[in-house]
């Protein structure tokens, strides 16, 4: 071989290498921040699954209410309980709901969130 093709591979070897070595660093970095994340398991589960559990239940709690509520002004109306509602009050429903549910959800999201680091202040005491 010539010594153009030999500095060509050469060249491309070095390339490849210096790829390989960039995934190294990478996948290492990836390991740090595992390794040094404070969170285990449970508490992330914590901080993921009591929001969402949080608000589904917030959610059914105020539609029960809101259906109630319907349901008693539909028969001082004289309507059927279950009489369709109209625009406005689907509007007003919609409007509402995801007020509260927005509100709810920061709430169990930051009572969770100082549940799980009040633990670690706690862990860190005891060590």
């Amino acid at each position: 071989m010539s010594d153009e093709t030999n500095s060509a591979l050469s060249g491309e070897a070095d390339q490849m290498i210096e790829g390989l070595h960039h995934i190294d660093d990478a996948v290492n970095a990836a390991r740090e921040r595992r390794l040094n994340d404070p969170d285990s398991l449970g508490d992330k589960v914590i901080k993921s699954a009591v929001p969402a559990l949080t608000g589904l239940i917030a959610g059914r709690v105020f539609q029960t209410v809101w259906n109630r509520g319907v349901a008693h002004r539909n028969l001082r109306k004289g309507l059927a309980a279950d009489a369709p509602q109209g625009l406005l009050l689907s509007l007003a429903f919609a409007a509402v709901s995801a007020a509260f549910g927005a509100v709810v959800s920061q709430l169990s999201d930051r009572g969770s969130q100082a549940f799980v680091e009040r633990r670690h202040r706690s862990k860190a005491k005891n060590k």
